[in-house]
């Protein structure tokens, strides 16, 4: 039996138990927080093609190629050379940023080399895929400045150690125009219309430039000047992962295979991408409760997906613990809590998930809200003239920003718990109401509703006094 055979034999009894225990909870990420470090070069060459496959969406031109070229490099003595580019269009790094690194960590593990390129050239076009207008170019300032903390935001998830970092200026600065115009008339123009994003664009009047249309070109100059054998992208970049191909075998290469990720969706469940834009997103540098919250605040049906990108758990085991949810011999709220240590740990390391696990169960698992110690009180005779979101964010510090305030009552995340005799009722604040008098807000909200009144953004909580 291989290492990962014996460590999922472990792994698969712990999770045909209880998961609302906290020593098995403890023990099972202990078990498998360790696979994020385990020697994978003793599998198979077709094992090692299914566990990559497992977590994306398509590997073209197959699967079997994949384990022919793993085959192929292991005769010549060598692994695969692994291709992802990075353009640095951002300071902060999330969750959904995490998912190809973790990918590429198991292809580090079973042995093959990984190359990272900065897309420091390509960053000042601006890469065009998913949007629906032009992205604005980066200047070398902002560049540097956005590469400047990702290293450290992803290293929970990747080994950096074992990794070649290069710029693709290297080689796309020195190209000639000559050169451009002979490589352009091999390349169809037609291909690159046919992408959805810009039939859209167009269809709407939207503006789409010529660096936009040659941008795929550009990223297909980085698989031919590195001469890789793997390149790994979102859903949304398979039109340049095959030019890539292309332009290899123009070039008389082996031409790349395409492997596509998810693009991993936001945990507002509204079924958008995961981005810092729409505030459904859960960032790298978050505290570890925050984390914790943000991932029990998703919908269950998102514990699937979210078990796939973020964890080093087998189909076998998910599929095991959605049987046990299906059957209902594991409550969907134990799964999850499972799946938020699971995303902590990786961050913060075992006993700040555990932590955060009982920190939540404390706060949030009590029958009443009135239970919970320390809870932050505002006085709403004093308060009570100034906005909810004034409130929230300079009386609270909820939020860090009047704007993020209205965004969480758009997400249907701000809320009026009262608590009476009867049990808890729960008001759903519009996103006009964040901007209201919270005296105004209450006497419209509850009337005929007795009881204690909490305030509830997201999983932040406060007590309303004086009401």
């Amino acid at each position: 039996m291989t290492r990962l055979g014996e460590s999922v034999a472990r792994a698969t009894t712990l999770l045909s138990t209880d998961l609302s225990a906290d020593a098995t909870v403890q023990e099972l990420l202990k078990e498998t927080g360790a696979r994020r470090y385990l020697d994978l070069t003793d599998l198979p060459a077709k094992e090692q093609a299914e566990l990559i496959a497992s977590r994306t969406v398509e590997v073209l031109p197959g699967v079997d190629k994949l384990a022919e070229r793993i085959e192929e490099r292991r005769a010549a003595g060598r692994g695969l050379h692994i291709k992802l580019g990075i353009d640095p269009t951002a300071t902060d790094v999330h969750l959904g940023h995490a998912v190809p690194l973790i990918v590429l960590s198991r292809f580090q593990r079973l042995g093959h080399d990984v190359t990272l390129i900065i897309g420091d050239f390509t960053a000042k076009i601006g890469d065009p895929s998913g949007r629906t207008a032009e992205r604005p170019p980066l200047t070398d300032e902002d560049i540097a400045r956005n590469l400047a903390s990702y290293r450290e935001q992803v290293r929970p998830f990747f080994d950096f150690e074992k990794v070649s970092f290069r710029q693709n200026s290297e080689w796309l600065a020195p190209y000639t125009f000559p050169e451009l115009l002979s490589l352009l008339s091999q390349v169809s123009a037609s291909q690159l219309l046919q992408r959805e994003d810009f039939r859209n664009r167009l269809e709407h009047g939207s503006g789409l430039t010529m660096t936009e249309l040659l941008y795929p070109v550009a990223q297909g100059l980085d698989s031919v000047a590195l001469e890789c054998d793997v390149e790994l992208g979102g859903s949304d970049q398979l039109l340049n992962l095959q030019m890539g191909r292309k332009l290899m075998e123009l070039r008389g290469q082996q031409p790349q295979l395409a492997v596509t990720m998810p693009l991993i969706e936001g945990t507002d469940g509204t079924g958008a991408k995961m981005s810092k834009s729409k505030g459904n997103y859960v960032g790298l540098t978050a505290p570890a409760d925050d984390v914790f919250g943000k991932i029990m605040s998703v919908p269950d049906r998102l514990m699937e997906p979210y078990l796939k990108a973020w964890t080093e758990w087998t189909d076998e085991e998910i599929a095991l613990v959605l049987a046990r949810v299906a059957d209902r011999s594991l409550h969907p709220m134990d799964l999850k809590k499972v799946l938020a240590g699971e995303v902590v740990a990786a961050l913060y390391g075992l006993d700040a998930a555990m932590a955060a696990r009982a920190g939540f169960v404390a706060q949030f698992s009590k029958k009443s809200f009135g239970d919970v110690e320390s809870l932050p009180v505002v006085d709403v005779a004093a308060h009570g003239a100034e906005t909810v979101a004034a409130v929230l964010t300079k009386v609270l510090e909820f939020t860090p920003s009047a704007s993020a305030a209205r965004r969480l009552a758009k997400q249907n995340a701000l809320r009026l718990v009262v608590e009476g005799e009867d049990g808890q009722q729960t008001v759903v604040l519009a996103e006009g109401d964040a901007v209201r008098p919270l005296a105004e807000v209450l006497d419209e909200k509850l009337v005929g509703k007795p009881g204690a009144v909490y305030l509830k953004a997201g999983r932040k909580l406060a007590h309303l006094e004086g009401r």
